[in-house]
């Protein structure tokens, strides 16, 4: 069972980390400006579910096969690179072939790539590694226990956070971009960038 007092340690942390803008917040950020507000938080709930993945996993010890061999990090790395890629693509060639208004992703599509995009991003598991452990006693109990209540914390924050940047990005999407191209483009660009970020990673 996880201390109070380390809990109440734990989650003013974990929403300083929330609140510093990532991949993620960007990928929301795409999302509501091209989908909608319920796109967005859709996507931000599978960002969170694949955050809960990750959590999993280093409590599972199986994350330190990602700390550990240099090739496992690569093959996730470009797998995500060519994913983003993807998307960046196909969003791309709708904006050029739909009408002005034409819609985004559903909600089930933007939760399922929120979810594919968090797990392919082995900064993720890297960051949960060197960051969780700080806060777990293994005397207080089940390890993998404590993992997945920190994980919970973090996934809620992202949710909220994420969500609501997505939300506040489709209302300005609404008033500021006309047309399903030009925020085809925005959002296509987004994805790119995402893309050539995590290319340039270094594994730290």
């Amino acid at each position: 069972m996880v201390d109070p007092l380390t809990l109440l340690a734990f989650a003013p942390a974990a929403l300083a980390l929330n609140l510093t803008p990532g991949a993620d917040m960007m990928f929301c950020l795409g999302q509501g400006l091209r989908s909608g507000p319920r796109a967005a938080v859709a996507a931000s709930a599978g960002i969170s579910a694949g955050g809960l993945v990750h959590v999993t996993l280093a409590g599972l010890g199986l994350g330190a096969l990602v700390g550990a061999v240099p090739w496992a990090f690569e093959v996730i790395r470009w797998g995500g690179v060519a994913y983003l890629l993807f998307l960046a693509v196909q969003v791309l060639r709708q904006a050029q072939t739909q009408r002005d208004g034409a819609p985004g992703l559903s909600v089930g599509r933007a939760f399922a790539t929120g979810f594919v995009v968090n797990l392919t991003n082995p900064k993720v598991i890297l960051f949960v590694l060197a960051f969780v452990p700080q806060f777990v006693r293994p005397e207080a109990g089940s390890v993998l226990a404590q993992f997945l209540v920190f994980g919970a914390v973090l996934a809620l924050g992202g949710f909220i956070i994420n969500g609501a940047v997505g939300v506040f990005a489709s209302g300005i999407g609404r008033r500021l971009v006309r047309g399903g191209r030009a925020l085809g483009w925005i959002t296509s660009g987004i994805f790119f960038a995402l893309a050539a970020r995590l290319a340039l990673l270094e594994r730290t």
